[in-house]
């Protein structure tokens, strides 16, 4: 901070030239704008904080906007992404009943019974999935990693491994994961 200049009224630091209100007015440059450092109290504000404040208050409107826009576009992925879960429950819950009538016929009720109830249990939990919103759901995993976080870490290591399989396979699909083999087969 500049030395304060003698001739300055109390809580000013310098003068700004080019800034004052006479000056504006057709007047001559008499001193110009004072700017205040804030170390005493004025009683006024000057013209910069107002302009700042209007600014502020812009930019946390701004903020308030986008954040609102990115809540209701993850909510609408997480929707979206909800219905297809139910859906690919459903159809694995066809699948499953398929294969129970085909153990029916194959190796008796007794055995198709099973599949059965598998089958009848996916195409519960995909009603529970449908009927609850994805607060819901979020209240529901996180009530259950807390009260059992082992089957948590196991679930989540599970489907780690299932992703890295899918993404694995895709690769190797698509020729970027060849593993240092050609097109024969053999070791390049």
């Amino acid at each position: 901070m500049p030395p304060r200049d003698p001739e300055l009224p109390e809580g000013t630091d310098q003068i700004v030239n080019g800034a004052s209100a006479a000056e504006g007015a057709g007047g001559t440059n008499g001193g110009g704008f004072v700017a205040t450092g804030g170390g005493g109290d004025t009683g006024g504000t000057s013209a910069g904080t107002g302009t700042a404040d209007k600014l502020v208050s812009q930019v946390r409107e701004q903020v308030t906007s986008l954040r609102g826009q990115a809540t209701d576009k993850l909510r609408g992925f997480a929707d979206d992404g909800k219905g297809r879960a139910t859906g690919l429950l459903e159809d694995i819950s066809s699948i499953i009943e398929d294969a129970a009538r085909s153990i029916d016929e194959r190796l008796g009720e007794e055995y198709g019974n099973y599949a059965h109830r598998a089958s009848g249990a996916v195409s519960s939990f995909a009603e529970k999935v449908r009927d609850k919103s994805v607060e819901d759901l979020l209240d529901d995993t996180r009530s259950v990693v807390r009260t059992s976080p082992t089957i948590a870490i196991a679930a989540a290591a599970v489907v780690g491994f299932a992703l890295m399989r899918v993404v694995r396979t895709g690769l190797d699909d698509s020729g970027g994961g060849g593993r240092g083999r050609n097109r024969k087969g053999d070791r390049a």
